[in-house]
Formats: C-alpha cells, sequence, structure tokens
C-alpha cells in the first residue's frame, strides 16, 4: 500500500476511534471512574421495588429528577477532588467528622428537602435548624462545609450550591471510613430559608416506634426498605449518653437495664462506665458501633442479630419481621449492604431539591444572601 494512502488510512480511522471512544466515556456520570467498578447499575435495576420509577424519575446512572450526574463538568470541573480533598484534610484531624457529614445530609434531606437549609444561622427573619432538638450540639460539620464552600468560591465563584456540596462531602465520608462509592446526581440549589418547627417535627428521633419512623420517611418518597438500609449508617459515629442511658439503668420503667444489653455483660460494663447514672454524662459519647467505630462496615446489623444495637430504634429493627430479614441478609452479605446503601442514598438525595431557577447558589453557606 502507498505510504501516503496508508497514512490516511491510518489517521482517518484513529479519528474515528477516537470519537466511539470519547461518546462511551461521556456516558458515564462525572466520577464514575474514581470508584469502584461494583456493579451499581445491576444495584439500581434490582434493588428496591419500584426503584426511582415511584415519583423519583429514571432509574440508573442517567438523570434522576432535573440533576444531571456532570452538571458542573465545564462550570466547575476540579469541585469534586476539591469536596474530596476538603473531606480528607477535616478527617485527619477529627475522625469522627465522616459520621458527622453524612448525618449532616440527612438531616439536611428531611427538613423540606437536600437544600443546605440546616447550614443557615438564625436570622431575622426565621429560627433555623442548626438549635432545634435533634441537632442542638449534636450535629457537626458546619466549618467543614464552610471551608470547602470557600475553596470553591476561589475556584467557581457562585457557582455551585452548598446543598450539593453536603452531598458529595456525605459521599466521600463514607468512601474514605471504607464504604461504598455511589455517583452523586448535582445541580441542587440552595433555600432563601430555614425552620426549626420543621426540623422538630420531620426528623425521626431514637425514641420513636418504628411506625413512626417509617411514615416519615414514605411521607418523603422512600420506603421501608430505606428506613433499614440508611439505618446502616450508624456503623459509624458516636451517640450522647442520654439518647440511650435508659436501656442502660431503667428500661421500660423497670429499674434495669434493657434484657438484651445485660445479656452482654462487657458491652453494658463499658456502658455504664462511659455513661454513668448522673446527669452530667448525659452529653459524654459512646460508639454506635463499638466493633467497628470509625469502619464503615455491616457490623451495625451483625449487632442486631446478636441484640446489642444502642439506639432503641436501631435495636427496633428486629422487631418487624421484614425488617428482620433485611437485617440477617446485610449481616451476612456486605455486599449486598453496600449496594442497596448507594441505592438508598441516591434516592435520599434527590428528595425535595430546588433546580434551574429555583433558589439561589449561596456566597456563604450561613447566609442565605
Amino acid at each position: 500500500m502507498d505510504r501516503k494512502i496508508f497514512s490516511y488510512w491510518f489517521t482517518t480511522h484513529l479519528a474515528l476511534l477516537s470519537l466511539l471512544f470519547n461518546d462511551v466515556v461521556s456516558s458515564f456520570p462525572s466520577g464514575y471512574n474514581d470508584g469502584p467498578k461494583n456493579g451499581y447499575n445491576n444495584g439500581y435495576n434490582n434493588g428496591h421495588n419500584g426503584g426511582y420509577n415511584n415519583g423519583h424519575g429514571s432509574r440508573g446512572y442517567g438523570m434522576i429528577s432535573n440533576l444531571d450526574y456532570r452538571f458542573y463538568d465545564r462550570s466547575c470541573p476540579r469541585l469534586q477532588m476539591m469536596v474530596k480533598s476538603g473531606v480528607w484534610r477535616a478527617f485527619k484531624d477529627d475522625s469522627r467528622i465522616a459520621a458527622s457529614l453524612l448525618r449532616l445530609h440527612f438531616h439536611d434531606c428531611f427538613v423540606n428537602g437536600c437544600d443546605g437549609s440546616i447550614l443557615l444561622d438564625d436570622s431575622e427573619d426565621f429560627k433555623g435548624e442548626k438549635n432545634a432538638l435533634p441537632n442542638r450540639n449534636s450535629v457537626r460539620g458546619f466549618d467543614v462545609i464552610e471551608d470547602i464552600k470557600t475553596d470553591i468560591e476561589s475556584a467557581c465563584p457562585l457557582t455551585v450550591s452548598c446543598a450539593d456540596i453536603v452531598a458529595l462531602a456525605a459521599r466521600e465520608a463514607v468512601v474514605l471510613t471504607g464504604g461504598p462509592y455511589w455517583p452523586v446526581p448535582l445541580g441542587r440549589r440552595d433555600s432563601l430559608t430555614a425552620s426549626e418547627q420543621a426540623a422538630n417535627t420531620n426528623l425521626p428521633s431514637p425514641f420513636e416506634p418504628l411506625e413512626n419512623i417509617t411514615a416519615k420517611f414514605v411521607s418523603l418518597g422512600l420506603d421501608f426498605k430505606d428506613v433499614v438500609v440508611l439505618s446502616g449508617a450508624h456503623t459509624i459515629g458516636f451517640a450522647q449518653c442520654f439518647v440511650f442511658k435508659h436501656r442502660l439503668f431503667n428500661f421500660k420503667g423497670s429499674g434495669q437495664p434493657d434484657p438484651n444489653l445485660a445479656a452482654s455483660s462487657d458491652l453494658l460494663s463499658k456502658l455504664t462506665d462511659t455513661c454513668p447514672n448522673v446527669d452530667s454524662s448525659n452529653s459524654n459519647l459512646a460508639a454506635l458501633d463499638a466493633a467497628s467505630v470509625v469502619k464503615f462496615d455491616n457490623a451495625y446489623y451483625v449487632n442486631l442479630m446478636n441484640n446489642v444495637g444502642l439506639l432503641d430504634s436501631d435495636q427496633i429493627l428486629m422487631s418487624d419481621s421484614n425488617a428482620a430479614a433485611l437485617v440477617k441478609s446485610y449481616s451476612e452479605n456486605p455486599y449486598l449492604f453496600s449496594r442497596d446503601f448507594a441505592v438508598s442514598m441516591v434516592k435520599m438525595g434527590n428528595i425535595g431539591v430546588m433546580t434551574g431557577s429555583d433558589g439561589v447558589i449561596r456566597a456563604k453557606c450561613g447566609f442565605p444572601g
């Protein structure tokens, strides 16, 4: 073959191959290749009954509602790396922050949607969510989100919402502690207001019966399976003693410890040492999952199978046959839990989002303007 003809043929086919490759790569969400390839597409198609067709748009890793996995690819291409770096810096100084960032996302989404309202300070116009009973002296990570926002504003001013930063930080916190990766759909807008009353009303309480907790999930478009799956976030983090102290000393007014905890004398002894029966111990901290305090795994479900879940709202899952069956499955199959947790987190992150011209992009996460 003539050298010029061969050169033209080779260049043409190389260009076509390049175009085909780019088209294939662009079909994946931004950042997808940063995470483990554990077949999450199969998880979205075979995970929760109804999937995202139950009022949440299409399934899979394309567009969910009006959110887009590649929303900032052009306007802020380094966004995900900046969030990852910010979470890592915080985690190096305080390993507890991983659980705090995950909880921050949960508490944001359950109060008027995933709109960054939990980050707002009180103003003359409203009392915010920070001092609501479920959040006061409990929810943390505001400074971490604000630090990340400051970095992002330097690179991409008035482009990235605080709500999206919270969603990405929660994912990075889970990955950093050994949990699953999931692509986060983006494009949320920030709210202009917050509501202490809504936080007091909407957030599930560890003291509520399972029926009430489930009702709060269902009212937001989640389901019973999501209750069990998202409870697995308690595989990392801590609880203040006042939340479970009654189980140590006066379970259901008996003057005795909860028989389930009493059956594990070592655990009961450690908990009573951490949380003596005096008011001054109320704010002391105990690990939600003592078996693996800062490792995101399925040990939480193993604990429930052994009747040593720390909170009432944890151990109560074993009182329902359907929940108990899921707990058993997750205790035996960590990969199943990781897959389903990723599915539920994307569902939760889609609650009540504002997009397009609704809401704002805040310059500082603590202020609505």
